[in-house]
This record gives structure tokens, C-alpha cells and sequence, in this order.
């Protein structure tokens, strides 16, 4: 499907989508096991009433898979999965999708190709009665800049447009816990900012409590009132985007979130050395081995002059406003990563001052 471009002109008022009553979702000590394999292994974690949680993690981390547990499509070995504290799944009994007062949102779409846009949106209304089904069906469109393609069926929309097709269905029945897997996944990059922007705001007008499944860290710290990483189907950490972000629990959640440059290193009176001067190192003892790992944005600056250490300049990359270079300095194995806000007098082969910034530079303990 091609997808044109898309700006928020295209989405109707803001503050018109029909309030949810927020509903609380709660997965207790929950295991599931597929194939043999545990995929989720304890797995417990609480969203209150309207809040918004991104589920982040790599590939085979579990995230789809609690998604589908919260849905009632995936039975549970052990624990419980409770929907404002009624137990919706145990071991024993799960309750089905209808009767769960949820909306769902997949990655693709999942819309039915022979109804048309209005009969999407009506499909999960059944319960009411036609004039008000209609009311909140079409009040939905609107919302999504596409009440003028009601009789349109899907194939006659673009990608973005399939996408707030969609949202409009998840929705319009005002569901109590909404569920987003990769909603955006499949939407290029000049569609994906502003469409993402434009469900954000659908779900703070709705209210409703949305749990979101994502791989882009970016995309979990723009959208989620927290953020939890998945690991091994149990979270590692869970938290606001900047506690993560600031405070990743170990080595492989900063990986995570971003590129590293990473510098063995010791501790020696509460410092550890590294080619760029001492790094302070808080809460781990003298003599023991740590990893002082940089980020690429905001880790380090560059200048033409002192202070700093010497380096080099061995690859520059524009990116519409922000250089990405590559520095090499004495004592590296690898050259340094660096973002910063572009600056044409930096070039290949440029020699320049590399100065640390303490606030994005992490110290973690080696086994």
C-alpha cells in the first residue's frame, strides 16, 4: 500500500474522542510456556487507570506474548491476570477477548477488507443500539480526519490512513484497557512522527489505559508514562523514560537504549582511568573492574580547541542538523561515537579536543 505523506491538518479536533472508563490491568507471577520454552517467567506488572505503559524489549522477549495474555487470546500456566481486579485468566480459566472490555490494535491493522471504513468501525459496536453505534462510530472518524470515507473500503486507503482506520476502531467502543502491538511498525518514517503524535493525543483524550508493545526505545520513551524492558520474559527494569534512560539497571539496558562506546577500566581512589582523564565512580569499591560506557548523544563534545583530549576525526555523517562522527583517541580500541549539533568547520580528518560529559556517562560493575 503506498503511503503518502501526512501531516496533523489530516486528523480531525483534538479533545473530541469519547472518554473510556480507564480500567486497572494487572498480570501477578504470571509463566507461559511454549513449546517447552518459558516465554514469560514470572512475569508481574500493574497499570493503573489511564496510564500508558510501553512494553520494550528485543525480539523473543515475550512482549507479543503478554499482550496476548492481557487479551485473553493466550492461556497462562501459572499466576493471574486480573481486569479491575476480576481475575480474567488463571491456569484454569480465561475469560474471551469480547467479555473483557478491551481494544486491540496490531501492527497490521487486522481490518476487514469487505466491510467498508464505517462498517470497521461499527463491527465492535454491536452492543448498541444502531443511532448510537452510529453516533460513536462516526464521532471516531472524525476524530481521525476520515469521516468523508465512510463508504471507502481499506484497499482504497493509504498506509497512514489504514493506520487512524484502525485506531478509530480500537476505540469508538471506549474500551476500559487498550492493547498496541508495533502499531507503527509498518508506517515509513515520514509517516510515523505525526502519526504517532496524533494517537498519543487520541489516547490522553480517552483516557484509557493503554499497554504498548514497541522495539524502538525512542518510540517507548515518547509515548509511555513509563517504560518496562523486557529481558527473558521477566522485567529487568521498569520506569519514566528518563529514570531508565538516566539509571539503566545494568550494562545491556544502556545498550539498549543506545550505542556505547565502552572503556575497561579500574577503580583507584574512587576513580577509574580512561583516555579522556579520570571517570568518578560512586558506589563501587577500590580495585574493582568496571566498564565506563559513553553515549554517542550528549556523552561527549567536540571542539577545535583545548580543554580536552586530543583525537581525530576518521567519519562524519549529516543528519539533518546533527553530525554523527567518529573520533579516534589514543588508548581506544574503537573510535568514539559522537552526536552533536552540526558544525561544518568539523570534518574527515579534522583534529580535534574530545571533553567527557559526566551526566551521560555511565559506570557499571564487571563480574
Amino acid at each position: 500500500m503506498a503511503q503518502v505523506s501526512e501531516t496533523q491538518s489530516d486528523w480531525g479536533a483534538r479533545g473530541t474522542t469519547g472518554v473510556s472508563f480507564a480500567a486497572t490491568l494487572q498480570f501477578d507471577a504470571v509463566d507461559v510456556k511454549l513449546g517447552g520454552r518459558v516465554v514469560l517467567d514470572q512475569f508481574s506488572l500493574t497499570l493503573h487507570p489511564g496510564e500508558i505503559v510501553c512494553l520494550l524489549g528485543e525480539s523473543g522477549s515475550g512482549k507479543s506474548t503478554a499482550l496476548r495474555v492481557a487479551a485473553g487470546i493466550q492461556p497462562i500456566h501459572s499466576g493471574k491476570v486480573r481486569i479491575n481486579d476480576k481475575v480474567m485468566s488463571s491456569p484454569e480459566a480465561t475469560t474471551p477477548p469480547e467479555r473483557r472490555g478491551i481494544g486491540l490494535m496490531f501492527q497490521d491493522f487486522a481490518l476487514f477488507p469487505h466491510l467498508s471504513v464505517l462498517q470497521n468501525v461499527l463491527f465492535g459496536l454491536r452492543k448498541l443500539g444502531r443511532d448510537a453505534a452510529l453516533g460513536q462510530a462516526r464521532a471516531a472518524l472524525r476524530r481521525v480526519g476520515l469521516a468523508d470515507r465512510e463508504a471507502d473500503f481499506p484497499h482504497m486507503l493509504s498506509g497512514g490512513q489504514q493506520q487512524r482506520l484502525a485506531l478509530a476502531r480500537s476505540v469508538a467502543p471506549r474500551p476500559g484497557v487498550l492493547l498496541l502491538d508495533e502499531p507503527f511498525s509498518s508506517l515509513d518514517a515520514r509517516l510515523r512522527e505525526t502519526v504517532r503524535e496524533e494517537t498519543l493525543a487520541v489516547l490522553r483524550e480517552t483516557h484509557v489505559t493503554s499497554l504498548i508493545v514497541t522495539h524502538d526505545p525512542e518510540e517507548a520513551m515518547v509515548l509511555g508514562d513509563r517504560v518496562a524492558l523486557l529481558r527473558k520474559g521477566r522485567i529487568a527494569q521498569i520506569g519514566t523514560a528518563a529514570e531508565i534512560y538516566r539509571n539503566p539497571i545494568d550494562l545491556n539496558a544502556a545498550r539498549f537504549f543506545s550505542p556505547l562506546t565502552e572503556i575497561e577500566s579500574r577503580v583507584v581512589g574512587g576513580v577509574a582511568a580512561t583516555p579522556f582523564g579520570p571517570v568518578q565512580t560512586p558506589g563501587h569499591a577500590d580495585g574493582k573492574q568496571v566498564t565506563i560506557a559513553v553515549r554517542p548523544a550528549g556523552g561527549a563534545n567536540l571542539s577545535l580547541a583545548q580543554p580536552g583530549t586530543p583525537g581525530r576525526v576518521v567519519g562524519k555523517r549529516d543528519a539533518i542538523g546533527i553530525d554523527i562522527c567518529e573520533v579516534m583517541v589514543d588508548g581506544l580500541d574503537a573510535p568514539l561515537g559522537v552526536r552533536q549539533p552540526a558544525d561544518a568547520a568539523i570534518a574527515v580528518g579534522q583534529d580535534v579536543f574530545v571533553a567527557l560529559n559526566p551526566e551521560h556517562v555511565l559506570v557499571f560493575g564487571r563480574d
